[in-house]
């Protein structure tokens, strides 16, 4: 059946969804833009709840209209949260507050890239977000969501300034790298919690490095070690 009403039920679940963490977070449910990220989905073995495509069950000037990209994608789909990998793995990133949706996609596709998972705390942004969704480039479907302290092995605080150098710690075992917020970094009570305190030995003028790429940088020292 073709959807030809902006009041349908459906068009405006996913408007709710793609606009609200709190509606995310109260359906178990959120809402992805693309043929990417559902084709990855589906490489996942995740299954929509819905599929919306322009033109085959809904009017293409519909779903154009509930869009949040600049260019409105043909295809929207709706998953459930509980579908998402939960698992824990040897390697994670547990990210405090970092709040923007950018870095935190992106430290997805890190951990996709190195076989990690991602721990969350209160304060990160939704990694289920728009944005979130697509600089984790499919991600989503691949890594573990995990809350903050529930990442296993030994902690390692990155900070910019005054850690061990981080390729001189050994990092045998499950390991956790704490990552903190894009401008104050982690607080002296979560870096006092870990194990070590490390920092990536930098030699330009830059005093500190984007929080994604110490995160990415972190998980390969770890690949480069095994």
């Amino acid at each position: 059946m073709l959807i030809t009403s902006a009041s349908n039920p459906t068009l405006k679940l996913v408007r709710k969804l793609l606009a609200q963490k709190r509606k995310r977070e109260e359906l178990g449910l959120f809402a992805v833009e693309g043929e990417d990220l559902v084709d990855a989905a589906t490489a996942a073995g995740i299954e929509p709840i819905e599929l919306l495509v322009a033109g085959e069950n809904v009017e293409p000037e519909l779903l154009a209209a509930i869009s949040t990209l600049p260019h409105p994608a043909r295809v929207v789909a709706l998953y459930r949260t509980a579908a998402l990998p939960k698992e824990t793995r040897e390697t994670t990133l547990a990210l405090w507050r970092v709040s923007d949706p950018g870095n935190v996609g992106t430290l997805l596709r890190a951990a996709d890239a190195f076989g990690a998972a991602v721990a969350l705390s209160e304060g990160c942004a939704d990694p289920l977000g728009s944005k979130a969704l697509r600089a984790s480039a499919g991600a989503i479907f691949r890594v573990p969501l995990l809350d903050f302290d529930a990442a296993s092995g030994e902690r390692v605080a990155l900070v910019a300034q005054g850690g061990t150098p981080l390729h001189e710690l050994e990092l045998a075992g499950p390991v956790t790298f704490v990552l903190g917020a894009e401008r104050d970094g982690l607080p002296e009570e979560i870096v006092a919690q870990s194990n070590y305190r490390a920092t990536i030995v930098t030699t330009g003028a830059a005093e500190s490095l984007n929080v994604a790429v110490a995160g990415a940088i972190a998980l390969y020292e770890r690949s480069r070690r095994r």
